[in-house]
């Protein structure tokens, strides 16, 4: 393994990237974890809106749960139904009820997005190791993995919200990718996600970060039908998803991962040119 001593910038080449899974290698639109959030709310007489699920996409799935329960508007719905606002009580039931559901989900939304293994090939041929983060527990990983294997997709780590002390936007799953990897420093590698929280982890470990646009939660969308929209709404609606991940801090946005590649490439001559992830801005 390469030492490397922090006595200057370093200026040599992108050694891994950490990618997100659904929304960005796979699950076209992050269809899989929405539809348990809807259903464990309704059981409990409180129906929330698809956007409102959305919202928190990307958190630890515990999270996302409380990130809901303290939103204004499922807050103020949760009262008029309960009498009370939602506490620690009702997400502590709410996740038990959630995390099988969201198992069975997730094993029905395994398919790759388009791009996915020649952009992950690409990264083989240049020596660039393949790392995971993902909002999904172990659990739930236990059965998306072996799905995703026999469809070519193989990272070399997978970390999970679970593994670590706290999921996004803290930067230990991206940390525990480096140490697993064995990859330093942390300029050395990109993270690759379709939400805030995920450029907002990648950005809390020290990587680049590239936001995914067209493929992933803030668009929302299966394939079919994010292809259907005509081009001017299509247009208008990914400029805005761009302006939300950019202003997170994201250095490069693309539609989806196979778009990334080249932006490897990019990198890599910025960080020749002494650039880092913290100095860089995108003009």
């Amino acid at each position: 393994m390469d030492v490397f001593l922090r006595k200057r910038v370093y200026t040599g080449p992108v050694r891994a990237v950490i990618l997100d899974w659904a929304g960005t290698a796979i699950d076209y639109g992050c269809m899989g974890p929405v539809a348990p959030f809807l259903e464990v709310f309704k059981n409990h007489g409180v129906p929330v809106t698809a956007a409102e699920a959305r919202a928190p996409m990307g958190l630890a799935k515990k999270d996302h749960i409380r990130a809901m329960c303290r939103a204004q508007s499922v807050a103020k719905k949760w009262r008029e139904v309960h009498g009370v606002l939602p506490g620690e009580l009702e997400v502590d039931a709410l996740y038990r009820e959630v995390e099988p559901l969201i198992v069975t989900a997730a094993a029905k939304h395994c398919d790759l997005i388009p791009g996915l293994l020649d952009t992950m090939g690409a990264m083989r041929r240049r020596g660039v190791k393949i790392g995971t983060t993902t909002g999904y527990t172990r659990p739930i990983m236990e059965v998306v993995v072996p799905a995703v294997r026999e469809k070519g997709f193989e990272p070399d780590c997978v970390v999970c919200s679970s593994d670590v002390p706290a999921g996004r936007p803290f930067p230990w799953m991206c940390y525990r990718n480096a140490l697993e990897l064995e990859v330093y420093p942390l300029s050395a590698m990109v993270k690759i996600g379709d939400t805030v929280s995920d450029i907002e982890e990648g950005l809390n470990a020290g990587m680049w970060t590239i936001g995914v646009a067209m493929t992933g939660n803030e668009l929302g969308m299966p394939e079919e039908e994010a292809l259907g929209l005509g081009p001017a709404e299509l247009s208008a609606r990914l400029a805005g998803i761009r302006g939300r991940l950019l202003a997170a801090g994201a250095h490069f946005v693309v539609n989806g991962i196979g778009d990334c590649a080249p932006l490897i490439d990019k990198i890599e001559t910025l960080l020749r040119d002494g650039l880092t992830p913290s100095t860089f801005e995108e003009s």
